[in-house]
C-alpha cells in the first residue's frame, strides 16, 4: 500500500529528490511523469506536492544543488597556474565520477528548463567555467600556457574532461587515478604547458 507523506518528509523529500534523478537520467525529463516519480518512492502522486511546486522545479533544484556542490568542493585556486589547473582536471574528473546522473541532467537537460530556470543555472555554470578561464589566463599571461583564445580553451577543456563520464567505468582496464593522469598530461600539452621534467 503507498504511503502517505506524513512525519517522514525528512526521509521522504531527499528520496523523491533521488528518484528523479535516477529516472530523468535514465529515461529523460520529458518521459518521467510525476506519478512516476511518486510509484517509485511508494507515495501517491499527489504527495509529491509536499516536496516540490511541479516537476520543472523538481529539476531545476536537482540542477542547481549539483552545480552549488561543485563549485564549493572545488579546490582553492592558489596563484600557480600549472598547479592550479591540474587541480582543476584531476578535481572535475574525480568530482563527476562520483555523480553520473547529476553529470548527464546537468548537461542533457537544459534544454528542458524554462527560460529563468535555464538563466540561473547558465549562471552558476559560468562561475565554474570563469575559475578555468581565469587559470588558463593568468598562464597565457606569465607564458607558461600558449592559448590564444582562454574562453574558448576552457570550453574544449571542460568538454574533454566531462567526456570521461561517457566511458570510463571502475574495474575496467584503467584506474580513475591513472585515467586523471592521461587527461593531466593531454590537457597540459594541449594549452601549450611544458611537459614535467
Amino acid at each position: 500500500m503507498a504511503r502517505t507523506a506524513g512525519s517522514h518528509s525528512d526521509i521522504t523529500g531527499p528520496r523523491v529528490r533521488d528518484a528523479a534523478l535516477r529516472l530523468f537520467a535514465r529515461d529523460g525529463y520529458a518521459a518521467v511523469s510525476m506519478r512516476r516519480i511518486a510509484g517509485e518512492v511508494g507515495v501517491q502522486a499527489g504527495a509529491l506536492y509536499n516536496y516540490t511546486p511541479d516537476k520543472q522545479t523538481l529539476l531545476f533544484d536537482l540542477m542547481r544543488d549539483h552545480l552549488i556542490e561543485l563549485l564549493a568542493a572545488q579546490p582553492q585556486d592558489t596563484g600557480d597556474a600549472v598547479a592550479a589547473l591540474e587541480r582543476f582536471v584531476r578535481f572535475h574528473i574525480g568530482f563527476h565520477h562520483d555523480r553520473p546522473d547529476a553529470v548527464f541532467i546537468a548537461y542533457m537537460e537544459l534544454r528542458n528548463l524554462e527560460p529563468e530556470n535555464f538563466a540561473a543555472i547558465e549562471a552558476l555554470r559560468r562561475q565554474y567555467e570563469d575559475r578555468l578561464e581565469t587559470i588558463l589566463r593568468r598562464g597565457a599571461e606569465t607564458g607558461v600556457f600558449a592559448v590564444p583564445d582562454p574562453k574558448i580553451a576552457t570550453l574544449a577543456v571542460i568538454a574533454m574532461l566531462t567526456g570521461v563520464n561517457t566511458w570510463f567505468r571502475a574495474g575496467g582496464r584503467l584506474r580513475l587515478d591513472e585515467v586523471q593522469d592521461i587527461y593531466w598530461d593531454m590537457v597540459r600539452r594541449s594549452v601549450g604547458g611544458a611537459p614535467d621534467s
